[in-house]
């Protein structure tokens, strides 16, 4: 009998910058989104007022956030 063993050696996949670049802006996007709609108001509030919370409302009801 004859056994056959196989050495490979696992290499790391380079990712371009070029190629995360547009997922990183992405993400970045989509974060400041959840974060208007869903916390902006009252103590964690960095605008003061409530026009943030005014101009995402129907926003916030449509994704489950609770306002009042």
């Amino acid at each position: 009998m004859s056994e056959t063993v196989l050495n490979r050696t696992a290499e790391p996949v380079q990712i371009p910058i070029a190629e995360l670049f547009p997922w990183l802006i992405f993400a970045v996007v989509l974060l400041l989104a959840i974060y208007f709609v869903g916390v902006e108001e009252g103590a964690m509030s960095v605008f003061p007022g409530m026009y943030v919370h005014e101009f995402v409302h129907d926003g916030r009801h449509l994704l489950g956030f609770p306002c009042h």
